[in-house]
């Protein structure tokens, strides 16, 4: 028994001498991969890491400095992807544009088990019902069933003005602030979610019109202002003025404007705005206005109707603010 006993203590203690060594050797290697700042050869702070063969090396003489460094990405290899999206184990992102944060799990909608084979009868009568109570937990309260119709409302709106990510992701953190904070009450979900997608609009710099949104949304314009002011204020949104610099991208693109009648639009709009210009009139307006000088000056003309259709102001608009800019910025153009 004795013996027994000092054979399986000495084994012991040869597994915890093997595992310090290990640990040591990695505690070496990471002093060595922090400590090298600098070729030993040339002397350049130029190295790059080889993940494929697992070596530090010289990027000015190519010197191997160090090797057999430990690999922390996936031992699978994916060559386009659909292979990567398989043989990953991590599932999507988090993302405030789902009311769970796209935590919750789904049931497939295809009757197939997980080799790709046909269920039984039975088993999709048991699976039907998992389904349904699958929707019915993962909307189990009223905040919860309101948030599930408004961030579905304001990726339809987004959807529809073309906006990218970014903006739906902040608007779906203001709808939820307004949510906790009991600003819903006593108005409607879309007028909301119209205006928190308007305010992400202003805090991107993409921006959007009331009245655009008004087309895409089931609300008025003026339900949307009024909600907006309100929910800014409630939030503490502090949201800078639009600048009319912002619409000339989006108006030369519906136009099919060159680049150089873009850069001169900018350009005109940065002059007026250096002489006080822009402040107390729409932006639109005075963008649609440079764009037409532009598109004069660069020999890429377009007229006062097809700008004005572009930016969603009137040909009166246009000629108004035309003059102005002309006058005060001494811009001859020839009509």
């Amino acid at each position: 028994m004795e013996k027994e006993t000092e054979k399986q203590e000495f084994e012991v203690a040869k597994v915890v001498e093997l595992k310090r060594e290990k640990e040591k050797e990695k505690e070496e290697k990471k002093e060595v991969e922090e400590a090298i700042v600098e070729c030993p050869e040339c002397g350049s702070r130029i190295l790059s890491h080889d993940y494929e063969r697992a070596e530090l090396v010289c990027n000015k003489c190519g010197l191997v400095i160090e090797a057999n460094f430990i690999d922390q990405g996936p031992e699978w290899r994916a060559f386009d992807s659909e292979q990567k999206t398989k043989r990953s184990r991590v599932g999507a992102p988090m993302t405030s544009t789902i009311h769970d944060k796209g935590l919750s799990t789904m049931i497939d909608w295809r009757n197939r088990d997980s080799y790709g084979k046909s269920i039984s009868s039975k088993q999709r009568a048991q699976l039907y019902r998992l389904r349904k109570w699958q929707r019915r937990i993962r909307v189990s309260n009223a905040t919860e069933r309101n948030l599930a119709f408004a961030l579905s409302e304001m990726n339809r709106m987004a959807s529809a003005l073309g906006l990218p990510r970014n903006v739906r992701e902040t608007a779906s953190r203001i709808y939820s602030k307004a949510v906790k904070k009991n600003l819903i009450r006593g108005r409607s979900i879309e007028g909301v979610a119209a205006a928190a997608l308007y305010a992400s609009c202003r805090q991107w710099s993409v921006p959007r019109t009331l009245d655009e949104i008004a087309e895409v949304s089931r609300v008025s314009r003026k339900e949307i202002g009024r909600t907006y002011r309100f929910v800014a204020r409630e939030l503490g949104l502090k949201l800078q003025p639009t600048s009319p610099i912002d619409y000339v991208p989006r108006f030369c693109s519906g136009l099919g404007l060159r680049g150089d009648v873009q850069a001169k639009a900018i350009e005109i709009l940065r002059q007026a705005g250096e002489k006080e210009l822009t402040s107390g009139r729409g932006p639109t307006g005075v963008a649609a206005a440079a764009i037409y000088i532009s598109s004069i000056l660069c020999g890429d003309r377009r007229t006062q109707r097809q700008v004005a259709e572009v930016a969603g102001v009137t040909e009166v608009t246009i000629r108004n603010r035309y003059k102005e800019l002309a006058e005060q910025l001494d811009i001859e153009v020839m009509l």
